[in-house]
């Protein structure tokens, strides 16, 4: 994730290409043999998708970027004059396709790098690591994000039990035939965590007195304030003084309301999962 932040900071393509070898390398030795971590492959292909598409809509529709370099002329449709500021086809240059280029690949970087976090994230290790205050948000993110990889496992599956059986798998037949199994599965699935999440106690809440309801909710709101507040002043030049202590502040306020907000729910911690030193340096590195 650290990859993806650092990959919207630039459009370097050279950059870029080290972000994407980077987090190829750091899956292709770190990737367990669990479901999730083949959605790597897949985050990759529609990166690839993404690109390929934001270099043909700046072709067919136009760029905003002025060139000179004119590479070919397409035929130019004339368009009604609400649609003014829009085109279909005419001039290309040079100029205009590399920075459709540039900022595709900005996005692909993006993409691929949301790929290999979920390729290597265990959503159990990743529920541990989060305070009580936030695990019931946390659940529902964690949910998400192994839907994708869960449902490319299931049409791996299904199209490997298709070509087994000597039908189609490819085409919009066999897209149709696998998208059934599919969505039963997702169901089922869904159905089997509801009924193991209300078998552990989860969304049970213990008894917090009004006072420290109201100083969690007045600590993490304000908090939240001043972390926006802060990073609004040292993003600008005139609040450069007072950006970090606000920034600062908030950060200690919304902690501090995450430790009492964390008492209303009641978690036992079982094989406690401490960040061991490879961890440590595959994050600094």
């Amino acid at each position: 994730m650290s990859l993806g932040v650092a990959a919207t900071r630039t459009t370097n393509p050279l950059l870029l290409a080290l972000l994407i070898a980077a987090s190829a390398y750091v899956v292709a030795t770190h990737r367990s043999p669990a479901p999730w971590a083949r959605s790597y492959t897949a985050f990759a292909r529609l990166a690839l998708a993404v690109l390929l598409v934001r270099v043909l809509f700046a072709v067919v529709l136009g760029s905003p970027i002025p060139g000179t370099h004119t590479l070919f002329a397409l035929p130019e449709v004339p368009l009604p004059h609400w649609a003014q500021g829009i085109r279909l086809g005419g001039r290309v240059t040079a100029e205009a396709v590399l920075f459709a280029t540039y900022d595709g690949l900005k996005l692909a970087t993006l993409l691929i790098c949301v790929g290999a976090a979920n390729a290597l994230a265990s959503p159990t290790r990743l529920l541990k690591s989060l305070p009580g205050a936030l695990y019931e948000t946390g659940v529902a993110v964690v949910v998400a994000l192994t839907f994708a990889p869960h449902l490319i496992a299931d049409v791996q599956r299904l199209r490997a039990a298709r070509r087994l059986r000597g039908r189609p798998d490819r085409g919009v037949r066999g897209l149709l035939q696998v998208g059934l199994p599919v969505l039963e599965g997702a169901l089922e699935r869904s159905v089997a965590l509801a009924a193991a999440m209300e078998a552990r106690g989860y969304g049970r809440t213990a008894e917090v007195p009004a006072r420290v309801r109201r100083t969690t909710a007045a600590l993490t709101l304000g908090g939240l304030l001043g972390v926006c507040a802060g990073t609004y002043g040292l993003l600008t030049a005139v609040g450069g003084v007072y950006g970090l202590p606000v920034l600062l502040a908030g950060v200690v306020a919304a902690l501090a309301g995450l430790r009492l907000g964390g008492r209303r729910s009641l978690r036992t911690r079982y094989r406690p999962d401490p960040w061991e030193t490879r961890a440590w340096l595959v994050l600094q590195f």
